[in-house]
């Protein structure tokens, strides 16, 4: 690796570190656990205690692939379980809720998937229910830990690109929806399960934006009930923009999946290699293009890992690093309150047809 990168490198850290691993419990057998969660665990040295389903026989089939000792008959066996400290709550987003509430009061640290909650209000409510027990939860929003989005945050946080003015994620993909039933009748759909991976990083590189506007649409002949296409157009404070463009109809077989971040003094761009083979998947590809360093035209970055299933062990490394020597994990579920009150702006705007402000 060229030694200019080796400060990008180190910002890309998802390792626990030695000391900081705490026993975690799983609830939820499904396919993001078996092919991210899991996989990704294991690689970063996560101990994890056993877990649980609904589907028992699903669940030991989960367990015994990837060498977790213990099944749950029940969530309450789990939730008694001394040993646990970290329950990763990985279930349809109506039930989650009503999990983490039982999982706090248990005295459990969490990590929640997205998105977090169905409204602020209810995110507020666990939030205040685990600092009064004293306890963290963290939100599972991995594209944040997605080497090739670290490693471009990273770019920009060193000033490699002088003001960022502009960031775009455009995708352009076929999704086959039917493996997610509940997902297929619900009548929110692109922005709020899908999108909100792109607005949550977007929201990590340029913060919180003053202004929203989003249009939704859908293709003749689609299967889900929801939207599948939707432009949503963020406009933040000083001179920084951004667009998240993404369709999930794209009927001719040439996906991309590209992301761009300009600045006063360059520019970085490259492409989220999970979405050309979900969910096998390659890896990214990140160039950077800077008059500040300087480069020689378009310089590329060496991405290793996958958002499938590697970037799985950020948000859980820095909540355990959050429990064993305090401060907040990243994304806290307060911050990704943020990104909740985003997605609740766009699709206000998007029934509207106006833009929205966000307060």
């Amino acid at each position: 690796m060229l030694d200019i990168f080796a400060p990008i490198a180190a910002a890309c850290d998802i390792s626990v570190p030695p000391g900081e691993g705490l026993p975690v419990a799983v609830v939820g057998a499904g396919a993001i656990v078996d092919v991210a969660h899991l996989p990704s665990y294991r690689s970063a040295g996560v101990e994890v205690r056993g877990l649980f389903d609904l589907d028992a026989e699903r669940a030991r089939e989960v367990a015994a692939r990837h060498g977790v000792p213990t099944v749950y008959p029940t969530l309450d066996a789990l939730l008694a379980d001394p040993e646990v400290r970290i329950v990763d709550i990985a279930v349809a987003p109506a039930a989650q809720p009503e999990i983490a509430r039982r999982a706090l009061e248990a005295g459990k640290h969490l990590l929640c998937q997205k998105p977090f909650v169905p409204d602020e209000a209810t995110g507020r409510e666990l939030i205040e229910l685990a600092d009064r027990l004293g306890l963290k939860i963290a939100v599972n929003q991995q594209l944040r830990y997605d080497e090739g989005i670290a490693a471009a945050r990273a770019m920009v946080e060193a000033g490699w690109i002088g003001e960022p003015t502009a960031m775009t994620f455009t995708v352009n993909i076929a999704t086959d929806w039917s493996p997610w039933p509940w997902l297929v009748r619900n009548d929110r759909l692109e922005i709020m399960y899908h999108s909100i991976h792109y607005l949550d990083a977007v929201r990590s590189v340029l913060g919180d934006p003053e202004t929203v506007f989003c249009a939704g649409g859908r293709t003749p002949g689609q299967l889900a009930a929801g939207e599948t296409r939707t432009i949503s157009t963020l406009v933040f404070p000083g001179n920084a923009r951004a667009l998240v463009h993404a369709t999930h109809e794209n009927r001719t077989g040439d996906p991309e999946a590209l992301v761009r971040i300009d600045g006063s003094k360059g520019a970085i761009r490259g492409t989220l290699g999970l979405l050309y083979d979900y969910p096998h998947g390659r890896p990214d590809t990140l160039e950077v293009n800077s008059r500040s360093l300087p480069t020689d035209g378009w310089l590329p970055y060496p991405v290793t890992r996958r958002w499938i299933p590697d970037a799985f062990a950020g948000p859980m490394a820095s909540l355990m690093r959050a429990v064993s020597g305090g401060g907040e994990p990243y994304p806290s579920a307060r911050d990704n309150l943020g990104t909740i009150r985003l997605v609740d702006r766009l699709y206000a705007s998007m029934d509207a047809g106006h833009s929205m402000p966000v307060e």
